[in-house]
């Protein structure tokens, strides 16, 4: 579950340590490429999220953990694409919590709880692309819901009139700001309506549902595909998007390793990144308006089930959240995986859920 503030998954990478001090003095030295961002990931145990700077050098030193935590397990983490909060779902009322942020200082001062709280545990979240409006996918009805943000909650909208069919495990806003995707446990497993200031009439369902229970969906950078990962082969599912479903990909050649769990498009729109429950773990296929030969699998795979992932801002880099230790691994990207980076100093503490890049500094 990821945030997807930058091409997540939910979702929805990046300095030095602390709050205070100026963004010069805090980011990571440069490494030959990359741009400077940071990466949060959830996890189970306090902190509950965890930030690192991040750059062609690898992960910097952890940010300071903010001064008011989540109080239970998070789920899910999104940056705001202006780059000024960070937001993370957990498990125990009010199953949201947002910070300011600051790239290179960290966390500001908690703000506000909703007044209106979502309906249980805040599986995975998404801020329109203009940071204005920020959607929750949570488990219990109505599944979804949609506050204005401005330095921090506003009013809950209205709920759609057609809910999703079980828990909002996956959020997605069009790179427009037009639709908002909703990938849900129950069939027909995707559900997809227009947005503008609230919630429009549902789109059809597509012609070819998702296999099963799905847990992530994503928009392509141009807004021309949706895709949705799933728990059934073949785990992964890729429609054309034009106002509705079109009519769905052929399945890869090769398809991910178990459930997929967690799915990005490359800011640049080439590629297809899918975090899944067995051996490899982490999949990356070319992307042009269908599937291209998966790329080789990492030399150092992740070491357990993947539960989320995430692109860097510049496409340079991709970081996988998973069950076992070290709870997060990143790699360069460059139409294939490079060599495994170092990982951080310190770690996250227990499985980690959900991964977010901040947008680039």
């Amino acid at each position: 579950m990821l945030g997807n503030s930058w091409f997540k998954k939910e979702k929805p990478l990046l300095g030095l340590t602390g709050l205070g001090g100026g963004v010069g003095s805090n980011l990571v030295g440069g490494g030959g490429g990359g741009v400077p961002a940071d990466l949060a990931v959830a996890c189970g145990t306090s902190p509950r999220i965890v930030v690192y700077p991040m750059d062609a050098s690898g992960f910097g030193t952890k940010y300071a953990d903010p001064s008011t935590l989540p109080s239970s397990l998070a789920l899910s983490a999104a940056f705001s694409p202006d780059g000024a909060a960070l937001v993370v779902g957990y498990y125990a009322s009010p199953y949201v919590i947002a910070w300011p942020w600051s790239l290179g200082s960290g966390f500001g001062t908690k703000y506000a709880d909703p007044s209106t709280i979502p309906a249980g545990k805040g599986e995975s979240l998404a801020f329109s692309p203009d940071s204005a409006t920020i959607v929750v996918g949570h488990e219990s009805s109505p599944y979804v819901t949609a506050y204005p943000w401005s330095s921090g909650f506003g009013t809950k909208y209205s709920d759609p009139s057609t809910l999703p069919a079980g828990t909002g495990n996956g959020v997605a806003f069009s790179p427009d700001g037009a639709d908002i995707a909703v990938a849900h446990f129950t069939s027909p497993y995707v559900s997809v309506y227009p947005w503008s200031s609230g919630f429009g009439t549902k789109y059809a369902d597509p012609s070819t549902l998702p296999a099963s229970h799905a847990y992530d969906c994503a928009f392509s950078p141009d807004g021309a595909d949706i895709a949705v990962a799933h728990e059934t082969s073949p785990y992964i599912s890729v429609y054309p998007w034009s106002s509705g479903f079109g009519t769905k990909y052929s399945d890869p050649s090769t398809l991910p390793t178990g459930y997929g769990k967690s799915i990005a498009f490359s800011p640049d729109g080439a590629d297809i990144l899918v975090g899944h429950t067995a051996s490899p773990y982490v999949s990356v296929y070319p992307w042009s308006s269908g599937f291209g030969t998966k790329y080789a699998d990492p030399s150092t795979l992740p070491p357990a089930a993947s539960q989320g992932v995430a692109w860097s801002p510049d496409g340079a880099s991709v970081a996988v959240v998973h069950y076992t230790s070290p709870y997060v691994t990143a790699y360069p990207w460059s139409s294939g995986f490079g060599t495994k980076y170092s990982d951080p100093s310190t770690l996250p503490t227990t499985t980690c859920y959900g991964v977010a890049f901040s947008p680039a500094a």
